[in-house]
């Protein structure tokens, strides 16, 4: 579980760092690309975090199946 939450950090700190990169970024195209890296690895954190919280509850019967 440690694991997961270092990734976690780890993803919301490089997603910040694109933000900074594509706000000051001069090129119109890096800017896009900054912006999409970012908003990518921000949907992963959110993902490793949906997962963390899952397995914190531990295994559920409400899964669909």
């Amino acid at each position: 579980m440690q694991g997961m939450q270092t990734h976690l950090e780890k993803l919301r700190v490089d997603a910040a760092e694109c933000v900074l990169i594509r706000d000051l970024a001069t090129n119109a195209h890096k800017r896009e690309l900054f912006a999409r890296l970012a908003e990518h690895m921000s949907a992963l954190a959110d993902q490793i975090e949906r997962a963390i919280m899952q397995a914190a509850r531990g295994p559920s019967s409400g899964d669909g199946s």
